[in-house]
């Protein structure tokens, strides 16, 4: 028995003993062959039109199935499936009744509207001399075109299709339409325009400040055809001044709120003729700095203090023609244009040794406007950038918007209210360039401007007017589907080509009716680089031509050597005291009547004078 055991376990210990070393690796096989690519599936989203037998209220129709040909899209004998996404119905009307259910949002927000207006109607004083503050906004050929083709596009930079947005003014309590000739002129310019609205005088085109009586070019006839703006007024009354402009400061439209000119081109001394000189009228860019010496001389015993904030463009016509006094980022070799020898900021700090002279972007972000008594800012040689192209500046320039915020803040600090004019100046540019793009993105600047203007005043004390000088020939065309590119080629309802004109080429939603004409410059964000280049007298296949890009420059039927002005009414919105007065259709001359009842400026400056 015992020898049983022992060869058990001798069994056992022989089963569980340690397993030997791994072979080496067999030789690897030969690759087998390749097998063929497989095919692709797709699937393709096609608009269905309103009145589809499926979508009653238009949707989409999505299919899927295999790319068999492999031509990259999806053929009809290639769908496996279709579903359709339906539009829901926006509108339901019961039966028997007369009133539309409220689930339609355009009646649902003409309802809302109607509630706001009763408020707002309500809330009316007629009181004169409620606004404390004025601020005047001036989009420099932004007509009714305009206002809707950037509406559009704002709405479209956000996302949605683009109509329903509202610009920042948009949604003002009041409106109305002011009518834009001038005395001798069917369709106008900015000097006439705006001594129209700043004195409530309508005179002729090119000149400024000044009556009717005026002849163009005559520094004699000046003499007793001076008028008085509302500038003026604010300044007499012992309130704070500013004025704005993204165009030049001496520019037609700033000018009318400052200066007497017989000639808007009268900007610097070395654009008048030498015998208007030495009969003694002053230059604009002159006259700017001598402002408060000059209103002084008008009015015996008066005692002011200055315009406290001139922001924008044109330093060329404050400094001489010398390069010696270049400034840092001077672009032309040399920048001055003065013949004088006068530079004028120099004068004007000898004047306001306590003000602030900037010319960029970093001493304007260093302003405190807490202890900022006053600034003169002067960002380029000549007009300011293109919103879109102002990345683009040498020493970089503050926004439309940020200019209007500081201004504000500067201006706020005197207790008797201040008065603002704020131009948007190269949406007129832009125009006249015949380039859309950039005459729309300095609309939507100039109303994120609007906006920061209602976000940092108080609208019990403050009249917001926001208005245009002119027009454009600047057009919307053809029959696009609701949400196509405001830039883009025509699409029409139920289709997603571009539809083709009687000549068989597609064709763009916006246009203008003469100027520059077409121009394909890409992603040039400078509209004036199209005056570079010819007219471009027939139409051209835009079928591989990037619309929305910021160089194209849209066709123009009659060729000029720059687009023009229109002569259709411009739309006028106004919030704050006295807005109310802001509605109809009206001369452009009204405005100054509304800012003066809503301030009371004549009497307070009768007041001072007294």
């Amino acid at each position: 028995m015992k020898t049983l055991k022992y060869i058990s376990l001798s069994i056992a210990i022989a089963l569980v003993g340690c397993d030997g070393d791994d072979g080496k690796d067999g030789t690897n096989g030969v690759n087998g062959v390749s097998g063929e690519n497989g095919l692709n599936s797709l699937i393709q989203q096609t608009y269905v039109p309103v009145g589809h037998e499926t979508c009653r209220n238009s949707g989409v129709r999505i299919d899927s199935g295999v790319d068999v040909n492999e031509n990259g899209s999806l053929d009809d004998a290639e769908v496996d499936a279709s579903e359709y996404v339906c539009s829901p119905s926006v509108t339901n009307v019961a039966g028997g009744s007369v009133d539309t259910t409220t689930n339609n949002p355009w009646f649902s927000a003409g309802e809302e509207q109607i509630t706001q207006s009763v408020a707002n109607n309500a809330a009316i004083t007629n009181t004169a001399g409620k606004a404390k503050n004025i601020i005047l906004f001036v989009g420099d050929g932004m007509g009714i075109s305009t206002v809707t083709a950037a509406r559009i596009l704002a709405g479209q930079k956000m996302g949605k299709m683009g109509e329903e947005h509202q610009l920042s003014f948009d949604k003002f309590p009041f409106s109305g339409y002011a009518k834009t000739y001038n005395v001798d002129a069917q369709t106008p310019d900015s000097a006439g325009t705006m001594t129209a609205m700043m004195s409530g005088v309508k005179t002729d085109v090119g000149v400024i400040g000044v009556a009717e009586g005026v002849s163009r070019g005559s520094c004699d006839s000046v003499s007793g055809n001076e008028l008085v703006t509302a500038f003026e007024l604010a300044e007499i009354a012992g309130k704070s001044t500013g004025v704005i402009s993204t165009a030049r400061i001496t520019h037609a439209t700033p000018a009318a709120t400052y200066a007497k000119s017989a000639d808007r081109n009268w900007e610097d001394v070395s654009d008048m003729p030498a015998d208007e000189v030495a009969k003694g009228c002053e230059d604009i860019a002159s006259q700017l700095v001598n402002f408060e010496a000059n209103l002084e001389a008008r009015f015996a015993g008066l005692n002011v203090d200055g315009v406290e904030v001139m922001l924008g463009g044109g330093r060329r016509h404050f400094l001489p023609k010398d390069a010696a006094f270049n400034s840092t980022d001077a672009s032309s070799a040399i920048e001055g244009d003065r013949t004088d020898g006068r530079d004028l900021t120099a004068e004007w700090q000898a004047s306001y040794p306590t003000g602030h002279y900037v010319i960029d972007r970093n001493s304007f972000n260093a302003l405190n406007a807490e202890t900022t008594e006053r600034v003169f800012g002067l960002f380029n040689e000549s007009h300011m950038h293109y919103e879109a192209d102002r990345a683009n500046d040498i020493a970089g320039e503050p926004s439309l918007t940020e200019m209007t915020e500081k201004a504000i803040d500067i201006l706020d600090n005197n207790q008797q209210g201040y008065f603002l004019m704020v131009e948007s100046g190269r949406i007129d540019h832009g125009h006249h360039a015949g380039n859309a793009f950039n005459a729309l993105e300095d609309t939507i600047e100039f109303a994120e401007a609007v906006q920061a203007a209602v976000d940092s005043t108080d609208p019990d004390e403050t009249l917001i007017i926001v208005t245009a000088d002119h027009s454009h020939v600047f057009t919307m065309a053809g029959y696009p589907k609701r949400g196509n590119p405001i830039l883009g080629k025509v699409v029409s309802i139920g289709s997603i080509e571009p539809a083709l004109a009687a000549d068989g080429m597609p064709y763009t939603t916006l246009g203008y009716t003469n100027g520059l004409g077409f121009k394909d410059l890409g992603a040039e964000t400078d509209a004036d680089a199209g005056y570079a280049h010819p007219y471009v007298n027939t139409r051209q296949n835009l079928t591989e031509i990037d619309t929305t890009a910021p160089g194209f420059h849209q066709e123009a039927l009659v060729p000029m050597g720059s687009e023009t002005h229109a002569g259709e009414d411009v739309g006028v919105y106004a919030k704050g005291p006295g807005a109310h007065l802001i509605t109809g259709t009206n001369e452009q001359s009204l405005i100054y009547h509304v800012i003066n009842h809503a301030s009371d400026l004549v009497n307070q400056a009768e007041a001072a004078l007294n």
